[in-house]
């Protein structure tokens, strides 16, 4: 039975590693071909994409909107999780379960709805549109995190705090700040990477007016193969690895992860 456990999980991670190892290998073609395994090694599909403008501009353009939208996500998302949790306000429950709904929904319904908002607005095509949509639809993820951080508080230490005087204010300040402070760096990080590889809603909202990395992926795509493409995607794969490493090392992963704190 282990041996067949063995064997099932290894398939598994071969399938999982087997587009990346193929991907690397791409990435590393010294001719201009999408061949695999690699024909020649070289890495000048890496300095390619760092020394034209027609693919740094549309990362460094990505990264500013996927920065830009996890900021204002996480901004939105706090106040509303500490408010449901402390307060537990009708208005404010309402609003939660409205800030969880994108997620229950195929992203190309939630593209045509802010769609329809932007044109109706006049403002198709802007890059604030692409900011704000990112931001409505992955608001989701914050207010997830940070719910879990707040939930898993030991509620003594705050009716301590204001048996002995202290405001709101400070409490928050305090005690509820530093201890879901873990929790906001993932929510940020998970909205900021999901945005980051986001194309859908990009596209629908500003079309080919604002070129984020993804959709100049698409548009090499319909005018030929470059193995530019793959060091892309090895590239921010690594991003997201690293920035995914550093909540496993520095935040509360099994929390994070919906672990059950009753047991600590």
């Amino acid at each position: 039975m282990m041996i067949l456990k063995r064997f099932f999980f290894s398939l598994v991670v071969l399938y999982l590693v087997a587009p990346l190892v193929i991907i690397t290998g791409v990435s590393l073609n010294a001719q201009k071909r999408l061949f695999f395994p690699p024909q020649g090694l070289s890495l000048r599909w890496y300095f390619e994409f760092f020394s034209q403008a027609e693919w740094y501009l549309p990362a460094l353009r990505s990264l500013s909107i996927a920065g830009l939208a996890a900021l204002i996500a996480m901004s939105i998302a706090l106040p509303l999780a500490y408010t449901v949790w402390r307060y537990d306000i009708k208005l404010a429950r309402m609003l939660y379960f409205l800030g969880l709904a994108p997620f229950a929904l195929p992203p190309v319904i939630t593209a045509l709805g802010a769609l329809a908002l932007w044109i109706v607005l006049q403002s198709f095509g802007k890059p604030y549109t692409v900011v704000l949509s990112h931001a409505a639809f992955l608001v989701t993820l914050p207010l997830a995190t940070i719910s879990l951080g707040l939930q898993s508080m030991n509620a003594e230490s705050i009716e301590a705090a204001t048996t002995l005087g202290a405001d709101n204010s400070t409490v928050f300040r305090t005690i509820v700040f530093p201890y879901i402070r873990p929790y906001m760096m993932a929510g940020f990080v998970f909205a900021f990477v999901l945005s980051l590889n986001e194309y859908i809603i990009a596209f629908m909202v500003a079309g080919f007016t604002v070129e984020t990395l993804p959709i100049k992926i698409f548009n090499s795509l319909r005018y030929g193969y470059t193995p530019v493409m793959a060091s892309v995607s090895v590239i921010f794969f690594l991003l997201a690895t690293l920035l995914f490493g550093l909540i496993g090392k520095f935040g509360d992963l099994p929390k994070l992860l919906g672990a059950d704190s009753s047991s600590d």
